[in-house]
């Protein structure tokens, strides 16, 4: 997976997990064939599930959610 040129993001606490996906997929100009996981804590948060609840319940001691990333290809 490419680095992302911005390491820091504000994102709106109604924000959904599958809305951050779909943003840092456009980022990374991911091609179709390729599949975005991100973990935050060494979990796979739920796509339905809000921003600011991941933040809550993760959150570092610093006050930053601090989020990795994956690729897979989709079809093997």
């Amino acid at each position: 997976m490419p680095d992302m040129e911005k390491k820091k993001f504000l994102v709106p606490e109604d924000l959904t997990v599958g809305q951050f996906v779909y943003i840092i997929g456009k980022r990374l100009h991911l091609d179709p064939g390729k599949a975005l996981f991100i973990f935050v804590g060494n979990v796979l948060p739920p796509i339905t599930a809000l921003m600011a609840s991941i933040y809550k319940d993760y959150k570092d001691e610093d006050g930053f959610l601090y989020v990795h990333y994956s690729g897979e290809k989709t079809f093997g």
